[in-house]
C-alpha cells in the first residue's frame, strides 16, 4: 500500500548527508507521536492525581481538613505532577505512537522511500523537544507556585494555624502578639531516631496593645525537640517611647506552644523553588556551613531535566523497529517500558551516591544520559547491519 502517493522518494545513495529540513513525513510522525504522548501522560497525571486525592482521605478531618481542601491541593499539585511523569509518559507515548505506524505498516513504507531510523528517530525528537521545552518551562514557573500553595494550603487546614510561606521572606506564623518569621530550616535525625526541627535566621516581633513594636528578638536558630524550643546567639531589642535597648545572650529557652509538625510542613521545600532560588540558597547554605545536598539535587535535575528526556526516548527509540514476526510490538513496548524503567534507577542510582559520597551532581546526572545515547547508538548500529 502506498502510504505517501504524493510524494515520491529516492532512496539517498551511499554516503550522502540526511537532509535536516523538516518533510511531510517528519510533520506525519510528529503528529502521531505527539498524540500518544499527550494521550499516554493525561492518563498517568490522572491516575496518580486519583491515587493522591484518595490518600488524603486520612488527612480529612484533621484540623479544619475537608474533602474541598483534599481537592483543592490536588489541583495545585497537577503541574508538579505532570512535570514529573512527563519522561515516562514521553516514552511509552513514542513507542506507543512508532507501534501504532509499524502495525499499519506505515513505518515499512517510510523506509521504503528512503527514510533512515535515524531521520525517523529525529523527527521524534524534534516533536518530544516542544513538549520538553514546556515542561521546562512549567519546572521554572507554575509548578513551584502551585507546589508552595497546595502545602501552604494543606498545612494551614490541618493545623489550623495562621501561617504563610512567601517566596522570598520565607516561613511566617503567628501565635498571639507575636509573629515569627525563619528564612528557612530543615528537620534533623537525632541520635534516638527522633526528629527535630531546626530554623534558620530566626526573628520573633512583638506587639503590644496598641498595634506597636514592643521588642523584637533575633536568633541565628531556633531549635525545637521534646524539650520544646531554645534560641541560640540571640539578640533583644526592646522599644519604649523614647527609648530603645538592646540585651544579647548565647542561649535560652523560649516558652512557645507553636507547633512543630505544623511549621515544619510549611516550610518551602527544595522542589517548591526556581533554579535561581535553588541557587540562592545553595550559595547561602554553603555560606553558613548548612547542608545543601537536597538542594544541589533538585538543582542540577533541573538542569539536566531536558537532556535526560530526551536521551531516554532516543534510547528507546530502537525497540519500535524490526521484524513484528520476532515478537510482536508488545515485546518491544515492554522491552522500551524496561529500559526506560532502568534509566530512571541508574538516574536515582547516581543521584543517591552523589549525596551519599559527596562527589558533583553533574557527573551524577551526565553519567546516565551518556550511557543511554550511548546504548542507543549501538542498538541503531546494530539492528541497521
Amino acid at each position: 500500500m502506498d502510504v505517501f502517493p504524493r510524494w515520491p522518494a529516492v532512496a539517498p545513495q551511499a554516503g550522502s548527508r540526511m537532509m535536516l529540513s523538516p518533510r511531510i513525513h517528519d510533520f506525519y510522525v510528529g503528529r502521531t507521536v505527539l498524540f500518544t504522548v499527550l494521550l499516554t501522560w493525561a492518563v498517568l497525571t490522572g491516575l496518580d492525581a486519583m491515587l493522591s486525592l484518595s490518600g488524603e482521605a486520612k488527612n480529612i478531618g484533621t484540623g479544619s481538613y475537608t474533602f474541598g481542601h483534599a481537592v483543592a491541593w490536588t489541583a495545585y499539585t497537577l503541574p508538579r505532577r505532570a512535570y514529573t511523569l512527563f519522561p515516562m509518559a514521553a516514552v511509552i507515548g513514542a513507542l506507543m505512537g512508532l507501534g501504532q505506524l509499524a502495525a499499519t505498516s506505515e513505518l515499512t513504507a517510510l523506509r521504503a522511500i528512503g527514510l533512515s531510523r535515524r531521520r525517523i528517530a529525529l523527527s521524534v525528537a524534534i516533536a518530544l523537544s516542544l513538549l520538553t521545552a514546556m515542561m521546562v518551562v512549567n519546572g521554572e514557573t507554575l509548578a513551584p507556585w502551585a507546589q508552595e500553595k497546595a502545602d501552604a494550603l494543606k498545612a494551614s487546614a490541618k493545623f489550623n494555624t495562621d501561617m504563610a510561606v512567601a517566596r522570598y521572606s520565607g516561613l511566617w506564623a503567628r501565635e498571639g502578639d507575636t509573629f515569627l518569621n525563619a528564612q528557612n530550616g530543615e528537620e534533623q535525625l537525632t541520635d534516638d531516631g527522633g526528629t527535630r526541627l531546626l530554623l534558620h535566621d530566626v526573628r520573633l516581633y512583638r506587639l503590644d496593645a496598641g498595634g506597636r513594636l514592643a521588642s523584637l528578638t533575633y536568633a541565628v536558630t531556633a531549635r525545637h525537640d521534646t524539650d520544646g524550643w531554645t534560641l541560640e546567639q540571640v539578640r533583644h531589642d526592646t522599644f519604649g517611647e523614647r527609648s530603645a535597648t538592646r540585651r544579647t545572650v548565647a542561649s535560652e529557652r523560649w516558652d512557645s506552644a507553636l507547633d512543630a509538625a505544623a511549621l515544619a510542613s510549611g516550610l518551602a521545600k527544595p522542589r517548591s523553588l526556581t533554579a535561581a532560588e535553588l541557587r540562592t540558597s545553595i550559595e547561602y547554605r554553603k555560606r553558613n556551613g548548612l547542608d545543601a545536598r537536597d538542594y544541589e539535587d533538585t538543582y542540577w535535575s533541573r538542569w539536566f531535566y531536558p537532556v535526560n528526556v530526551l536521551a531516554l526516548c532516543l534510547a528507546a527509540v530502537p525497540f519500535a523497529f524490526g521484524s513484528l514476526r520476532s515478537g510482536g510490538m508488545g515485546k518491544r513496548l515492554f522491552l522500551g517500558m524496561l529500559f526506560a524503567l532502568g534509566f530512571l534507577l541508574l538516574q536515582m542510582f547516581f543521584g543517591r551516591m552523589a549525596g551519599a559520597l559527596k562527589f558533583d551532581y553533574r557527573i551524577a546526572y551526565a553519567l546516565p544520559p551518556i550511557v543511554m545515547l550511548a546504548v542507543s547508538g549501538w542498538l541503531f548500529k546494530r539492528r541497521s547491519s
